[in-house]
């Protein structure tokens, strides 16, 4: 059987590289051979799999720097028949890709808004006058360096070498201990046992005093921990807010049933996203 992994291309990506990673790992544990698809966002990504083009996507979800991915945040709670089957943890380190000839005459710098973030002191103190131009995925942004001396991006050692460009500088994020951790995504549920973690998502009834607060307080009293919690807009009006949960528990754990069936109570829609274990990737 010959999957297809979806993730945010074009090949050189950070994205490709984890579903490397996993094509890999399948193949070692599973004896499963895979093929990667490139697309041009997050969402297009994810939408592939719902669409049962690709059976899995690998994409990210949380940075250790800029925080979490909104796209995937959103598109997994617009898609209803997504569920998370594992978490890879990446290394990143951002480099400098450049024709120009020094630092001097670059006027411009072309990269995902995650990754300009990623690198906006280095960018500060080496580059403070350049334009910022943001870029579908840190490959793209290498499109056309060739063309203009002075224009850089940033993007992967791994992309430069791909399409033989120069490095200018290594090693710009502005915190080295910088990790993407993506989500392995299918329309699937995880059959795995002993998982580690659950994500799940919902909205509450009305905007009062306390609405969250119960919420939380169940996983408290069960004293269940949870790793993330963040807001997002609904889109349907100001002031209106999703929650998404990352809990240190299986869901299919006793504990995780009762909370779950305790939350029934305190929520208008709750989506589970999955559960899952989380994998390191070494470089």
């Amino acid at each position: 059987m010959n999957l297809k992994i979806a993730h945010l291309g074009p090949p050189g990506t950070y994205a490709e590289q984890a579903a490397f990673f996993y094509l890999n790992w399948l193949k070692t544990h599973q004896g499963i051979t895979a093929s990667l698809c490139p697309y041009s966002t997050i969402a297009q990504s994810l939408q592939a799999v719902s669409d049962k083009q690709t059976q899995l996507a690998v994409v990210p979800v949380e940075n250790s720097i800029e925080g979490s991915v909104n796209m995937t945040l959103d598109s997994l709670w617009s898609l209803d028949n997504l569920k998370i089957q594992l978490a890879l943890v990446l290394p990143i380190q951002h480099t400098l890709i450049s024709c120009a000839t020094s630092l001097d005459t670059i006027k411009t710098i072309y990269s995902h808004p995650q990754a300009l973030a990623q690198c906006q002191e280095w960018i500060s103190q080496f580059l403070p006058n350049v334009n910022l131009i943001p870029r579908n995925s840190t490959t793209e942004a290498l499109q056309g360096l060739e063309q203009e001396a002075t224009t850089a991006a940033i993007s992967s050692s791994r992309a430069a070498q791909l399409y033989n460009l120069p490095i200018l500088a290594r090693g710009i994020n502005d915190y080295p201990e910088n990790c993407t951790r993506f989500w392995v995504v299918s329309t699937e549920e995880n059959n795995t046992i002993d998982c580690t973690h659950t994500s799940l998502a919902f909205s509450v009834a009305a905007n009062i005093p306390g609405a969250l607060m119960k919420v939380l307080e169940v996983f408290a009293r069960l004293g269940i921990n949870l790793s993330r919690i963040e807001s997002r807009p609904t889109k349907r009006s100001l002031g209106e807010y999703l929650f998404y949960l990352d809990i240190e528990a299986d869901v299919n754990a006793q504990i995780m049933k009762s909370a779950l069936r305790e939350l029934q109570n305190y929520t208008e829609i709750l989506k589970i996203f999955g559960s899952y274990s989380v994998l390191p990737i070494s470089l």
